[in-house]
């Protein structure tokens, strides 16, 4: 069946998000209220690249950019690739922080090439989508969030990725404390051993399970919930910033973790009034997103 390219921009909105919350190890995920604006348009040729905001002036504006690399892979899943493309991006998703700015670029590729593609939805539906965007990514913890919204857990099985989402409880009020420094997932992956303690092992299955009833049911149960065995003790070498930040807020009775893997510092329960991180973190308190991206023909 030939492909037919819509004419006119299209945009997607996709949020920020929060991986692993402590013991959930690339299984577990937070959508966050705060976004990146993707507009696409099928050109006559070549490839045009802008941003402002988050990453102006360092992403590349050609064919090397992420959100390019998502639509070339989703248009060959389609079945043809248009003659060129334009893109605009305004960005506030802080870049290589740990809140999924690679995630949103990927899937923010995959949802713009789907739609501009006139049937894009019904040869590409939404769990299609995922599959796709966590080939793309390596890992569907950040995707999963960034797609779906609200609180996810995430799994492969043979056939790909999948993932639920599940309500938060009102009375989860997200806080992240996003540094100056930048952080690179394939650094503090190096870090982490090849294999764990079984009793570590344990304790994190235990902890994250009881992460899954506290975020959507309990918040009282946030700080015992998010303890964990697996990546941060293992990580904080290279972060001792993060590391330090997570500890003051722990033993201030908030429930903080590392953010993917940071180095930003995600804290799930009410950050004390008072509490002073430093000027050299920027502090935002975010609403969950619970509808995570959304695409519209034309622009919003």
């Amino acid at each position: 069946m030939p492909t037919t390219f819509i004419p006119g921009p299209v945009q997607v909105r996709v949020p920020a998000t929060s991986a692993n919350l402590g013991p959930g190890f690339d299984a577990l995920g937070l959508a966050l209220g705060r976004h990146d604006d993707v507009t696409a348009e099928v050109t006559g040729g070549g490839v045009q690249v802008s941003v402002t905001g988050e990453g102006a002036g360092e992403l590349p504006a050609d064919e090397r950019h992420l959100i390019v690399t998502a639509m070339r892979a989703t248009f060959d899943a389609l079945g043809a690739q248009p003659a060129g493309l334009a893109l605009e991006c305004e960005n506030r998703i802080p870049q290589a922080r740990g809140l999924g700015s690679s995630s949103a670029a990927i899937v923010a590729g995959v949802l713009a090439a789907r739609a501009l593609v006139a049937d894009g939805e019904q040869r590409m539906d939404d769990d299609a989508a995922l599959r796709l965007a966590a080939e793309l990514e390596g890992h569907p913890d950040n995707v999963a969030p960034c797609l779906l919204g609200g609180f996810t857990i995430a799994w492969t099985e043979p056939g790909g990725a999948r993932a639920v989402s599940l309500p938060v409880a009102p009375a989860v009020h997200p806080t992240v404390f996003v540094p100056a420094e930048r952080g690179l997932t394939s650094v503090a992956r190096a870090a982490l051993p090849a294999t764990v303690p079984h009793a570590d092992a344990a304790l994190n299955a235990g902890r994250a399970a009881l992460l899954v009833h506290a975020l959507t049911a309990d918040p009282a149960l946030l700080l015992p919930a998010t303890v964990d065995r697996l990546h941060q003790e293992q990580r904080a070498p290279g972060m001792p910033a993060t590391a330090a930040l997570v500890g003051a807020l722990r033993a201030s009775g908030v429930a903080a973790v590392v953010s993917g893997a940071g180095p930003t510092v995600l804290a799930l329960s009410q950050v004390p009034v008072g509490f002073e991180a430093g000027t050299d973190w920027r502090r935002w308190e975010l609403p969950i997103d619970v509808s995570g991206a959304r695409v519209i023909r034309g622009r919003l």
